[in-house]
């Protein structure tokens, strides 16, 4: 074997080193998507679109589960700030009391990305961006289905998301403002405490035997919530005619609107949601300026389209 020259050897030398240099500066950050709650199917399938492109931004992520309590999502956000995690994406389950945690966490240098639902105007100075639909826009999108469904007016009700949380009160304000002056009437609007089916169903039994035959269509903000509904008026027998708008696009809003059970579904793309926001936190880890606030596009599927969609995993 011949010898190597000492030149060669130092020359091979300083490539190696180059190499574990470069290898060393490509390991993975660490990241955290704090879920509002893994129960909601949304914020499951979020969890799982985390996973499986994380790596692609050379992250590794970790799934934090607040479980539906506002406490336990503030302490999981000062868990992450121990933990020295680069960043933290969060839906929080409530936008306000969130707050004090989201300010710890950028005082300790996290980039802290909103996923799905945004800070109030006045607090958004503490997060770096929001990546999520216009749940204003959704809302609008649900009151031109009513306005288009009932030109001669209706009276309707409303089953909000879950209390006190960003689409809840985005998609509430957008609707009515949509409606506001037409001949559609919102005779009742209630909220749950969580974004769940029964509590959906729940609520409309409760506004089925305060209004029984006057209701003739409802608006509820999302998709399994209208489940729910049609399960409390079918139980009742006032299906017939029923007009009902749900927000997510999902599984169940699919198979719904494809039986006739959901009038119209406003769809969102988790999928988008999750690699726009994945894509600007590295932007901001590696320096470089973003945009603040970034929507991704509805799509509103009635039966007429539905099949220009492709049917979701979630």
């Amino acid at each position: 074997m011949k010898k190597l020259h000492k030149g060669v050897v130092i020359g091979v030398s300083l490539v190696i080193a180059g190499l574990l240099g470069a290898n060393a500066q490509a390991a993975q950050e660490k990241i955290a998507f704090i879920c509002s709650n893994m129960a909601n199917e949304s914020q499951a399938f979020s969890s799982k679109q985390f996973q499986k492109f994380a790596k692609d931004y050379n992250f590794e992520v970790t799934i934090l589960d607040a479980k539906g309590d506002t406490q336990t999502e503030s302490q999981l956000v000062t868990n992450s700030i121990a933990q020295k995690f680069k960043a933290i994406f969060l839906n929080p389950n409530d936008i306000n009391a969130i707050v004090p945690s989201v300010m710890k966490a950028k005082q300790a240098g996290l980039t802290v990305g909103m996923y799905s639902s945004d800070l109030a105007p006045a607090n958004q100075k503490f997060r770096d961006f929001f990546v999520g639909v216009n749940d204003t826009m959704a809302g609008e999108a649900a009151g031109d289905a009513f306005l288009k469904k009932f030109p001669n007016g209706a009276t309707i009700v409303e089953v909000g998301g879950q209390a006190g949380h960003d689409a809840q009160i985005k998609r509430h304000d957008g609707f009515n403002k949509k409606i506001k002056g037409s001949k559609i009437t919102v005779i009742d609007y209630k909220t749950p405490s969580q974004w769940s089916t029964a509590e959906a169903m729940a609520i409309t039994e409760d506004l089925i035997v305060k209004h029984g035959k006057k209701i003739q269509g409802v608006f509820t903000h999302w998709d399994n919530g209208a489940t729910g509904v049609s399960q409390a008026l079918k139980a009742a027998n006032m299906m017939d005619g029923m007009f009902i708008v749900g927000v997510d696009g999902n599984r169940a809003g699919f198979d719904q609107v494809r039986k006739g059970i959901q009038s119209v579904t406003i769809m969102q793309n988790f999928e988008v949601m999750t690699k726009k926001s994945l894509g600007l936190a590295r932007d901001v880890i590696d320096g470089k300026k973003v945009e603040p606030v970034n929507f991704i596009a509805l799509d509103i599927v009635d039966q007429k389209n539905i099949d220009q969609f492709t049917a979701p995993e979630w």
